[in-house]
């Protein structure tokens, strides 16, 4: 049998007489099952990036040695490094955690598996291991959610900035560039901010803008205004306020000449834009422009 036999009948080049040829040799039938069997086997998802970083690190300063292999013994590891790769990831895959997320005006409820309810807020995202919820109750967070905790084991929250630890309770985190915010409606939650734990009772908020600290109050036995389809500031820049409008509505958020530093108090809706807009420029003292998917606020006596 020709040395390139192989290689021709896997990419189906054969001619008939060669196929024919191919079939009466000894390691035909042992070359068709491993080929059955790749068949059914898929890869993995592979990251080019990460693999060529991975050679340099590891190989670029070794000796390469080039080995023969004859073409039996080629295909045969061939099929074992695809076995190998296809058991690796589905233990891979059967490992990561569950994500839930949200797009821009978007809300959308999550309950986890011993009950607990997460309400996810516009622009976020959380992710948990379902399969090992009994052993650890802990949800990683990027955004904002409300939390109603099921009675049971320590439930933390972690987030980019801070720890929430709780063992049954509801509250509300938000977690955004610059900004960190706790709050809690009934029970008590510690946040572990920079290394330092504060205790955070129901009826408060713990609230970090660009690391500085203020406690603030919020009503009991209630709920964050978001889920309300509102959304309420108590002394908040104003960029902040603008931001939250652009992810609830979608809307492309522009300025021109105004102070976006600014403390604003004041609420908006969640639903309807035009309203709340006005709520937001009128408190202000600020114009805006709503053309399309887009809206410029600018200072008043700006052109």
């Amino acid at each position: 049998m020709q040395e390139n036999y192989l290689a021709k009948w896997l990419n189906n080049e054969l001619s008939g007489k060669e196929l024919e040829d191919f079939k009466k040799s000894a390691e035909y039938t042992s070359y068709q099952k491993i080929a059955e069997v790749s068949k059914t086997m898929e890869a993995p998802e592979f990251n080019i990036e990460r693999a060529l970083t991975n050679f340099k690190t590891n190989n670029l300063d070794k000796e390469v040695k080039v080995v023969q292999l004859n073409p039996m013994r080629k295909l045969m590891r061939i099929a074992a490094a695809i076995a190998v790769i296809a058991v690796g990831s589905y233990i891979y895959l059967s490992s990561l955690n569950e994500s839930i997320a949200t797009q821009y005006a978007e809300n959308t409820q999550v309950i986890l598996p011993d009950n607990s309810e997460v309400a996810l807020n516009a622009d976020s995202k959380i992710s948990y291991n379902e399969k090992k919820w009994d052993e650890k109750r802990s949800v990683s967070l990027e955004g904002e959610a409300f939390f109603k905790v099921a009675k049971g084991e320590r439930f933390t929250v972690a987030t980019e900035d801070g720890l929430v630890a709780v063992l049954g309770t509801q509250f509300n985190v938000e977690n955004r560039k610059g900004y960190f915010e706790v709050s809690c409606y009934e029970g008590l939650v510690s946040v572990t901010y920079k290394g330092k734990e504060t205790k955070v009772p129901a009826g408060s908020s713990f609230m970090a803008i660009n690391g500085k600290i203020t406690n603030t109050e919020v009503q009991k036995n209630a709920q964050p205004s978001w889920i309300n389809k509102e959304s309420s500031f108590k002394s908040t820049p104003l960029h902040y306020v603008l931001a939250e409008f652009e992810r609830q509505h979608n809307i492309r958020v522009e300025t021109r000449n105004i102070d976006k530093n600014k403390l604003f108090t004041g609420t908006f809706s969640n639903t309807d834009a035009k309203l709340a807009l006005e709520s937001i420029s009128v408190p202000s003292q600020i114009k805006f422009k709503l053309e399309g998917n887009k809206v410029l606020f600018y200072a008043e006596d700006a052109k």
